[in-house]
C-alpha cells in the first residue's frame, strides 16, 4: 500500500501521522516517482513546527528531497521514460512512497549515483553549490568559517572548500563531531561548547579573520559570526537551527563595512538551467571522489517522527534518510 507521512498541523513530532492512498496517474507534464530514499533536513522541522509558513492550513506532507524510479509518465513529457532513475529537491511533498511531480523539478541520475546518495545530496549538495558559488564565490586562499561543520551540509561544504583550495574552519558541538569534520576537508574545527570560536578564528587566521562566514545556526551564533569577519567580509545566513536572529540592526554591519545575504535554495532551483548545471557539477564532484556523501542515520519512512527528534536533539551527524 502506498502511504505518506503528513503533519496534521504545526507542532512537535507527535503531529506526524501515516496516511494510506492509491497512487494517481500523473497529469500533463508530470511523472510519477516511486521513491527509493528520502532526505531529512532541518527545513522539514522548521516547516513542521510552523517556524516557516505553511502552503496549506492542515495535513501537509513534508520533505524536500528524494530519489527513485519513474513508474508512470503523463502526457506532454519529453526526456523521461518509465524506468528512469531521477532525483529532485522541491519544497514539501517528499515523505511519501510515491509522488507525482512536474518534470521541470527533476534531474536524471547518472549510474554512479545511487538512490541513497542522491536523496542525501540533492538539498544539501545544491545548498553547498549556491553557498560557495553564488552567495559568495569562494576561491583558493579564502579563509572560510562554516558553522555546524559536522552536519549534512557542513560535511559536504568542507570537502568542496578543500577542493577549491580554501582554508576551511568549522565549528561543532562536541569533540567527536570536531574529529568528523576534520576528516572532511576542514583544516581546523572549534568546539563551540568548550571554546570561544571568535578567539579561535582570530588565532587560526593570525588576526586576519574570515573572508566569509556561513551561518545556519542563527540566534546562538550570529554576533560571533559577525565578529569573525574581516573588513568588507560577508556573512551568509542560511538557517536558524538555534532559533531566529533577534535584535539585528543595519548598524551591526557598520563595524567593518560588512556584507549580509540571506539566500534560499528554492529561489535557485526554480531556474531550470541552474538546477541542471549545479546538479551536474555536484554529481561530477561525487563521481570524481572529491566529495563523499556520508549517510550516518536511516529510518523507515513510517518513523519520520523519530528521525526528526534525533535531528532536533543534535544526535545526528552527516545525512539522515527515510527509507520507504
Amino acid at each position: 500500500m502506498a502511504y505518506a507521512i503528513r503533519a496534521v498541523r504545526p507542532g512537535g513530532s507527535e503531529v506526524l501521522e501515516r496516511v494510506d492512498f492509491e497512487p494517481e496517474a500523473p497529469g500533463t507534464g508530470e511523472i510519477r516517482v516511486r521513491h527509493g530514499a528520502i532526505g531529512v533536513n532541518f527545513i522539514d522541522i522548521y516547516i513542521r513546527t510552523g517556524s516557516y509558513p505553511w502552503p496549506v492550513k492542515e495535513n501537509l506532507v513534508l520533505g524536500c528531497e528524494a530519489a527513485g524510479v519513474v513508474d508512470a509518465v503523463g502526457d506532454g513529457v519529453a526526456g523521461f521514460a518509465e524506468g528512469d532513475r531521477v532525483a529532485y529537491v522541491l519544497a514539501n511533498g517528499a515523505y511519501s512512497t510515491h509522488r507525482n511531480i512536474n518534470v521541470s523539478h527533476v534531474v536524471h541520475l547518472p549510474d554512479h549515483i545511487d538512490d541513497r546518495t542522491a536523496a542525501a545530496c540533492m538539498l544539501k549538495g545544491l545548498t553547498c553549490y549556491y553557498l560557495l558559488h553564488d552567495s559568495f564565490r569562494v576561491e583558493a586562499g579564502h579563509k572560510v568559517l562554516f558553522h555546524a561543520a559536522a552536519g549534512g551540509v557542513g560535511l559536504i561544504a568542507g570537502q568542496w572548500l578543500a577542493a577549491k583550495g580554501a582554508t576551511a574552519i568549522g565549528t561543532a558541538g562536541s569533540d567527536s563531531k570536531c574529529e568528523l569534520a576534520l576528516g572532511n576537508g576542514y583544516t581546523d574545527v572549534i568546539n563551540y561548547n568548550t571554546g570561544d570560536f571568535v578567539a579561535g578564528v582570530r588565532s587560526i587566521t593570525e588576526g586576519g579573520m574570515a573572508d566569509v562566514v556561513y551561518d545556519s545556526v542563527g540566534a546562538g551564533t550570529w554576533p560571533g559570526s559577525r565578529d569573525c569577519l574581516r573588513r568588507h567580509g560577508t556573512l551568509v545566513a542560511f538557517g536558524q537551527s538555534s532559533g531566529p536572529v533577534e535584535g539585528f540592526g543595519f548598524a551591526d554591519l557598520a563595524v567593518g563595512s560588512l556584507h549580509l545575504t540571506r539566500p534560499t535554495l528554492f529561489h535557485f532551483v526554480s531556474d531550470r538551467g541552474w538546477l541542471e548545471s549545479a546538479s551536474a557539477a555536484l554529481f561530477d564532484m561525487i563521481g570524481s571522489g572529491r566529495i563523499q556523501i556520508t549517510v550516518n542515520q536511516t529510518y523507515p519512512l513510517a518513523e519520520a517522527g523519530r528521525a526528526h527528534e534525533a535531528l532536533e536533539g543534535r544526535e545526528t551527524t552527516g545525512c539522515t534518510l527515510l527509507l520507504p
